[in-house]
């Protein structure tokens, strides 16, 4: 009888197939007719997993779908405010010009706010306004020309009662909420129709629409060039949720819906679509997607206790004013409620999505366990919690740099400017979106342990 040696390590026996023979099937992939394709990550799974969660994303796209039908606004016309409205009760009409001159004069000799067709004459004196010549670029006097005439703090002197000092001003600088406008600046210019039935034209802004356009495909051209067709399904889902927000949640808020639920709904109605748009259609997406969700109802809950308990009305911003005034039925509160939960939509997806990640990843090691998997990924979580905490006190911080500012110049005490609710209603933010994403980091890695099956351990590898 004749014994074979064990083959060595590295010969073709050992190493792999023999010669001839039909290649076993990649990891992640599949056989046919000898290619290999590939399926993407193995997600090694619980038995119960994947109907559970299937069961429960079905549950949440039909109650998302119920609440849309039940606050589907009603898109109706709906009177213009009066900051909006021109002389007739309509919107105001604006129209494009071009600074193409600009003289010293003096105030009293500049007619300023209609449209000439011959180049205007002005007489430079180096008085203290600034006549800016435009050229209209569009509306029913194209081509002609309009004289825009700008203070300048010079008209401010220290020895007419009632007026401000120009000590410390430049006195050559516009006044203050006077634009500083250029050479070739490119404006928009309200229209209004005077009794006599002559157009007048006045600064509104600034033409910003080629700019935003460039700055929109530099966006555009970083985000898909750094991470490809993955980058690209992230821009078409940012243009989804863009649309939700101005088709769905504004006009139904309008309608007097329930504000905080117009919000659940359209975060949840933007999720789905975004969240497998850029990440794919598989386990890992969706339990950061139920992660998620799990941690937007409690930051609407958290939002409503930090509005009740602080006695935030909403009623600080010039903005909620101006609302409140021309649409009665809104609630100024639930608007804040809406807010804080719009407003840590975008972290919390961050957050879920690298936790759920990374315990996939790490469920993913021979010899791990659920335990062990949740605990790593949970390092992982505390430190991504360190950093993103910082992400959102600075946004907020640095959105109300001009009030702090304010409050600094009127020489209120700390405690006030902190308690003042303009401030208050920007730490409630920070504290309901860093409350909301502490929580969501063990929500996300508790499900997204709770769905896999880790591998079984190597042999002679014992597990941990």
């Amino acid at each position: 009888m004749s014994h074979r040696l064990p083959e060595p390590a590295d010969s073709p026996a050992a190493s792999g197939p023999p010669p001839g023979a039909s290649p076993g099937p990649a990891p992640g992939g599949h056989t046919h007719a000898g290619h290999v394709h590939a399926t993407g990550p193995v997600e090694n799974l619980a038995r119960y997993s994947r109907p559970a969660v299937v069961g429960l994303l079905v549950l949440a796209a039909l109650a998302t779908v119920i609440g849309a039908i039940l606050l589907w606004p009603s898109h109706a016309e709906r009177p213009l405010p009066i900051p909006f409205q021109a002389a007739d009760g309509g919107p105001i009409r604006t129209v494009d010009a071009t600074v193409i001159s600009q003289s010293r004069a003096d105030c009293g000799t500049l007619t300023p706010g209609t449209a000439t067709t011959a180049y205007p004459a002005i007489a430079a004196t180096g008085g203290p306004c600034i006549a800016s010549v435009t050229r209209l670029t569009s509306g029913a006097q194209q081509g002609q020309y309009v004289v825009l005439s700008i203070a300048t703090n010079r008209t401010q002197t220290d020895d007419v009662p009632g007026q401000p000092s120009t000590k410390g001003l430049d006195p050559n600088a516009p006044m203050a909420g006077q634009p500083d406008l250029h050479l070739d600046d490119h404006l928009r210019l309200s229209v209004i129709t005077d009794p006599s039935g002559t157009l007048r034209y006045a600064f509104y802004d600034y033409q910003r629409g080629t700019p935003l356009i460039w700055w929109a495909l530099a966006f555009v051209v970083a985000v898909v060039a750094v991470a490809t067709w993955r980058g690209l399904r992230a821009v078409i889902g940012l243009v989804f949720a863009f649309g939700v927000l101005g088709y769905f949640t504004l006009p139904s808020i309008l309608d007097g819906h329930s504000v905080v639920g117009v919000a659940l709904v359209s975060s949840a109605a933007i999720l789905f679509p975004v969240l497998y748009l850029a990440h794919g259609v598989n386990m890992r997406t969706s339990s950061a997607l139920l992660g998620t969700m799990v941690s937007l109802v409690l930051a609407a809950g958290l939002s409503q206790a930090a509005v009740s308990s602080l006695s935030l009305t909403g009623l600080s911003g010039e903005s909620t004013r101006t609302l409140q005034l021309y649409q009665g039925s809104l609630s100024l509160s639930g608007l804040l409620l809406a807010g804080f939960v719009i407003g840590t939509l975008g972290v919390l997806n961050d957050v879920t999505i690298t936790q759920a990640s990374t315990t996939f990843e790490l469920a993913a090691v021979p010899g791990q366990s659920r335990l062990g998997a949740f605990r790593g990924a949970m390092r992982v979580g505390r430190d991504h919690i360190a950093s993103t905490v910082y992400t959102l006190v600075f946004a907020y911080a640095g959105s109300a740099l001009p009030l702090l500012l304010l409050f600094s110049v009127a020489g209120q005490p700390f405690s006030s400017l902190l308690t003042g609710e303009e401030v208050a209603i920007e730490l409630a933010r920070t504290f309901v979106g860093g409350i909301a994403l502490a929580l969501s980091v063990p929500f996300t890695t508790a499900i997204a342990a709770a769905l896999i099956a880790p591998p079984s351990p190597e042999p002679g590898v014992a597990r941990p």
